[in-house]
């Protein structure tokens, strides 16, 4: 799919009212992580908010769970580590039985975006992607400071590793970085 393909899926939503870097943003298979870092020029932190193991049922079927496994769920923010902003917020649903153990250790224990992890340890992952939409940030607008009424871009996408599926993510993000947030790292 094109990501023209993939931004006409933002019913509603004048796709040329975004900035460039949103519309990259919801179309990338590469690092969420190192895309912020390379833009706003600061080192981006993992900021986990939430982390609980929970019995699979049939409601996680995308990740296509063996009997009796349990997956992750995570909730996360991606932060400036100088400026404190936060670029991205999401949700993760991790098999973490399929990943190795010293990638499983690191993921659980560590404050190292999911990215990275497979940048170091040379996961071959592929992304499928599920969704891309927008919402009201409603209770996520605290971690954006913003309005609950301002709208959030989401992308979802399945993480494949040896034609197995491992993850699913969400991703929510603003529809514009302010331009005070943009300029907090060159100063």
């Amino acid at each position: 799919m094109s990501a023209i393909d993939i931004l006409a899926k933002l019913d509603g939503l004048d796709v040329n009212s975004l900035d460039s870097l949103q519309r990259v943003l919801l179309v990338t298979d590469g690092t969420l992580t190192e895309i912020l870092e390379a833009t706003f020029l600061e080192r981006i932190q993992l900021i986990k908010i939430a982390q609980k193991v929970i019995p699979a049922t049939s409601s996680h079927a995308q990740l296509d769970p063996d009997k009796d496994e349990v997956l992750m769920e995570r909730k996360i923010l991606l932060s400036g580590a100088e400026s404190g902003n936060n670029y991205a917020y999401a949700e993760s649903l991790i098999a973490v039985d399929r990943l190795g153990s010293v990638f499983r250790h690191e993921l659980v224990e560590s404050n190292i975006p999911l990215g990275r992890l497979w940048l170091e340890h040379q996961l071959e992952t592929f992304k499928e992607l599920q969704e891309v939409r927008w919402q009201l940030a409603g209770g996520l607008s605290h971690y954006f400071r913003c309005p609950d009424s301002s709208l959030l871009l989401v992308r979802t996408y399945r993480v494949l590793s040896a034609s197995r599926p491992i993850m699913m993510i969400t991703e929510h993000f603003p529809m514009a970085y302010s331009q005070t947030m943009s300029n907090a790292a060159s100063h």
